[in-house]
């Protein structure tokens, strides 16, 4: 089983999939390290952002163990994956590796669950479930500042939400896979649920589509 979860930065989509995969011992690919990985390694390397060969190049060599590196959760990286990620090559370069975890689970697993931008769109459209997980920009700033503030770093909200705008208008718009939901997604807007609340209805969601 395949359950695809799509949505925009801090919806809370990477949490869900985390708890879904544990409740249903499934395999969890967070496809949004992929590309922040892929952009660590190109900011890593001094590589410019511009250079699509280049930063093709680096994501063909990405490694499993680079999916750990410190410092993805990084605001700079997140603003480098966004760009990244809009490079048709990149794109197809993870689409392989993503597509693969899916289909055969690593551990053998019986299921996989995969969250993203265009997993349920582009990555998996055949999935079993596909959701779409949202909430407003302000509700998402908020959270994501709070988790910058949480880790350290100084942060300023308005600079964060101007950022989260900003992300979401490079997402939506660009030429390949753009963020949007699945024709068959069932839309779960977390802007006024908590983790488990956002858990519960995508938990209904899973159990009436699995055999």
């Amino acid at each position: 089983m395949i359950i695809a979860i799509d949505g925009p930065a801090a919806a809370g989509k990477g949490t869900l999939a985390r708890h879904l995969a544990e409740a249903f011992d499934f395999a969890h690919l967070d496809t949004g390290a992929i590309y922040r990985a892929t952009a660590k390694k190109v900011l890593d390397l001094g590589i410019d952002m511009d250079d699509a060969a280049a930063c093709t190049e680096a994501a063909r060599q990405l490694q499993p163990a680079d999916l750990h590196a410190d410092g993805l959760r990084d605001e700079t990286v997140g603003q480098a994956a966004s760009k990244v990620s809009a490079i048709p090559d990149v794109r197809a370069a993870l689409l392989d590796f993503q597509r693969d975890f899916a289909r055969t689970p690593p551990g053998g697993k019986l299921g996989a669950v995969l969250d993203g931008r265009d997993v349920g769109t582009v990555v998996c459209p055949d999935a079993d479930v596909k959701l779409f997980i949202t909430a407003s920009a302000e509700e998402r700033a908020r959270r994501r500042h709070k988790e910058l503030h949480d880790g350290g770093q100084n942060a300023i909200y308005a600079r964060v939400l101007e950022e989260m705008k900003e992300r979401d208008a490079r997402d939506q718009s660009r030429s390949v896979a753009p963020l949007k939901p699945a024709d068959d997604a069932v839309i779960i807007d977390t802007s006024a649920l908590d983790a488990d609340a956002a858990f519960e209805k995508a938990l209904e969601t899973v159990r009436a589509k699995r055999p």
